[in-house]
């Protein structure tokens, strides 16, 4: 599979690491667990995005753009590395950021990533939660282009055919790794929310017949229609690819059984899933994604779905900037205990 006929800015920090995480598999007692860092991408505290960014900034740029335009959650981990490539490549960037969660704490609606979204130079606006927010992009750029821009739209969470990409690259990366140290990988986590990670995850996996299963940890849609989305997305990004149909329905599986009271907010065992990795690895979750994908891994091997002798490896999709606009739940938790 041949992804330099993609256009691409070389910009991440790749390869990841992939380290063995022998204190957490000592605490849980069950399998070997590893984790891949893509919380190490670089540019604004690294994660997921920057993968997908390479592609798709690459594409702006090659259709003329001097702005780009993208959507999340009031404290998206997307919205901080686009605003963060933006700055880097000279280009504007404009943010629509929504209320997905009603928090009216001043930490969540101005530190953590919001901080950084300003301190790159990006401008923002804020829409309320359920907002058809790709219309609302669309509006804001039509808006833009009046006034002489060139707009490149981006969806939320850069999960599209192009951003998918990014993590086809990355499923090769992390087979290479494996194969390089010898380590028979059983199963594949992450946390599985806009699809495109999860999607180009599996598309990868499939076009090299790795035969190494890829489950998502979803942090907000119910499983249905987490596991239509990505199935969706991944048809897309093997047709792009040129590889039609290597991805089977079978293959996309998503356990949503650790969402919770909804998207962005965290409940007990996301909390419980952050402090192990912090106070055992030195690892920092955040609670919209990572954490949520963490708890569901710690939860399943505590159940022996993952058992004594397989190797999992956790993809960890970064947003520890997050954690500063959580400063209030994390402090409330603490003093419960």
């Amino acid at each position: 599979m041949h992804l330099s006929r993609y256009p691409r800015v070389f910009l991440a920090h790749l390869p990841t690491p992939l380290e063995r995480l022998d204190r957490l598999s000592a605490e849980l007692g069950g399998p070997e667990i590893w984790i891949k860092r893509d919380d190490c991408t670089g540019l604004s505290t690294g994660g997921n995005k920057t993968r997908k960014l390479e592609f798709l900034m690459a594409e702006a740029m090659q259709q003329g753009a001097d702005m780009v335009i993208t959507q999340g959650a009031t404290q998206s981990n997307h919205a901080r590395q686009t605003a963060a490539f933006a700055a880097k490549l000279g280009l504007a960037c404009h943010l629509l950021l929504e209320d997905r969660t009603g928090s009216n704490d001043a930490n969540y609606n101005t530190n953590g990533n919001v901080l950084l979204d300003h301190l790159h130079g990006a401008t923002t606006e804020k829409r309320t939660g359920g907002a058809d927010m790709q219309g609302e992009m669309e509006k804001v750029a039509e808006r833009f282009r009046a006034e002489g821009r060139k707009v490149y739209l981006i969806p939320g969470g850069g999960s599209n055919a192009t951003g998918a990409l990014g993590y086809v690259n990355c499923a090769f990366e992390l087979v290479g790794q494996a194969n390089d140290r010898g380590l028979v990988i059983d199963q594949i986590v992450t946390a599985t929310g806009s699809a495109g990670t999860q999607a180009g995850l599996v598309t990868g996996l499939k076009a090299i017949n790795a035969n190494i299963p890829l489950l998502g940890i979803g942090v907000r849609a119910p499983k249905e229609k987490q596991e239509e989305n990505v199935f969706n997305l991944s048809l897309k990004t093997a047709e792009k690819l040129g590889c039609p149909d290597v991805v089977s329905r079978s293959d996309v599986v998503a356990d949503c059984s650790y969402v919770g009271p909804g998207y962005g907010i965290p409940r007990a065992d996301t909390l419980e899933a952050i402090r192990m990795f912090a106070e055992l690895e030195g690892i920092l979750l955040d609670p919209v994604y990572s954490g949520k994908g963490a708890a569901g891994l710690i939860d399943l091997c505590r159940k022996g779905t993952f058992k004594k002798g397989q190797k999992i490896v956790f993809l960890h999709t970064g947003g520890s900037a997050a954690l500063f606009g959580y400063d209030a739940v994390l402090a409330g938790e603490a003093s419960a205990q």
